[in-house]
């Protein structure tokens, strides 16, 4: 994602466009809506990859009903009847497109009522309306013209919208132009060639989109003296990480090595832990225990059981593993990832984001950490990292009354921040002066 728009969503009332990039830091105040514009992330990508209905209380987000995450303007305003939200992306080079989706009340819950999907230019563009009752409208549009094909509710086309991605309706869209075209803005009756291409080629921009993305929760799982077998699947809060981890050292060797050197390297660099290692309680599908251990100019020290040593080790481990294993996800979502390390250690986490991400793997990242946000700035300065200034994002949340608002922030080649209000760092700038002055005599 190339930049996110968002309109009275949670605490932001009026339309603001932000700038994304390969890593996006969201700093703020607390209760600023930093966790709320994660979950429209979220949902946003569920919705363009797929008609699927977001879940906006889906784990690691609960944002409640409709009446909770429409905003609320106060007084005689009341709460907005929709919300709003899309995002611009370049899945190919000199391809950009934009999506847009509307929000209406479904029940309690939020429902995409109407997709939109354009070029850059707005000139080539897929619009879908699918209100909560009635029948859908399938509408496309080039520079020639646009045509819209009405979907009976009871339809098999229908069906097939409501079960199956997005290219294949936009291919029944095309398709049944020819069958039944209704012609709104000129006076021939199908569109041309070229633009059924334009069309076409548009629609299946969508395949940038990968099945999921990895979104971790602000406090992840406790660590465990030993771990019994289980199914591997991703959660939020990385309860998985172990089981993982046990069956990458059983059944595949190189795969472990490379991920156990990975984060072996981090460890060290954070100054958390020199080795990790998959301990076996007996066979292969027993009981086993996650162990490091640190060493000292002179020897190695004793091997520690993860619930023995530092919290910060266990609250860290699932986010690194999942930015290091070598099938991760195009998108990481990530709430403060700095949970109980010390500062040094937070500055490492900057560095190893700064490594992983780029035009494949993209980060968003809430954190409180001024250590990660200052080793992100010293590493894109001084070269540390293939990142450009222009591939970090700060987003600054400002609250003014019962709206936030968002403001777009830079990095510049000297690894200063550009684009900041009056507002950010007050705090800090406040605590400095305090403490170089002397406290007056009582």
């Amino acid at each position: 994602m190339d930049s996110l728009t968002l309109k009275n969503y949670r605490c932001f009332r009026h339309e603001q466009t932000v700038r994304l990039a390969p890593l996006t830091l969201l700093v703020g105040e607390n209760s600023t809506g930093k966790t709320s514009f994660l979950a429209l992330i979220k949902a946003l990508w569920d919705v363009a990859h797929r008609y699927r209905v977001p879940n906006f209380k889906e784990e690691p987000y609960d944002l409640g009903s409709f009446d909770e995450i429409a905003h609320y303007r106060g007084g005689r305003g009341g709460r907005a009847a929709s919300f709003e939200a899309g995002f611009a992306y370049t899945p190919r080079p000199e391809q950009t497109a934009d999506f847009h989706v509307v929000f209406e009340r479904g029940g309690t819950a939020p429902v995409p009522v109407k997709r939109r999907l354009a070029n850059l230019d707005k000139d080539v563009w897929i619009e879908h309306d699918m209100p909560v009752s009635g029948d859908h409208t399938l509408r496309y549009g080039t520079p020639r013209g646009s045509w819209q094909w009405d979907v009976p509710r009871e339809s098999s086309e229908r069906l097939l919208i409501e079960t199956d991605q997005l290219l294949p309706m936009y291919s029944l869209l095309l398709t049944n132009l020819s069958r039944q075209p209704k012609s709104t803005d000129v006076d021939t009756k199908r569109p041309s060639n070229a633009g059924l291409k334009l069309a076409n080629d548009l629609a299946r921009l969508e395949l940038f989109f990968g099945p999921a993305l990895y979104a971790s929760a602000p406090v992840r799982s406790k660590p465990h003296r030993t771990y019994d077998p289980a199914r591997v699947a991703r959660d939020s809060e990385g309860d998985y990480i172990p089981m993982y981890l046990a069956n990458e050292y059983f059944e595949d060797n190189k795969r472990w090595s490379l991920l156990k050197s990975n984060l072996e390297a981090f460890g060290q660099q954070a100054g958390l832990f020199d080795e990790i290692s998959i301990k076996p309680l007996g066979k292969q599908s027993g009981p086993f225990q996650v162990q490091v251990r640190r060493f000292t100019s002179r020897a190695k020290g004793p091997e520690r059981n993860l619930i023995d040593v530092g919290y910060g080790v266990s609250q860290v481990l699932p986010v690194i593993t999942e930015l290091l294993r070598p099938d991760t996800p195009p998108m990481f979502l990530l709430q403060q990832p700095e949970v109980h390390l010390h500062p040094s250690a937070q500055a490492a986490l900057g560095s190893l984001f700064c490594a992983v991400a780029g035009p494949k793997r993209q980060l968003i990242v809430e954190t409180h950490s001024d250590h990660l946000i200052d080793r992100v700035r010293m590493d894109v300065r001084d070269g540390e990292t293939k990142l450009k200034p222009n591939d970090v994002s700060i987003l600054y949340f400002e609250r003014k009354g019962l709206h936030v608002s968002i403001h777009s922030l830079g990095i510049d080649p000297d690894g200063n921040i550009t684009g900041a209000p009056a507002g950010y760092r007050q705090f800090f700038m406040e605590e400095t002066t305090r403490s170089l002055w002397k406290r007056k005599a009582r």
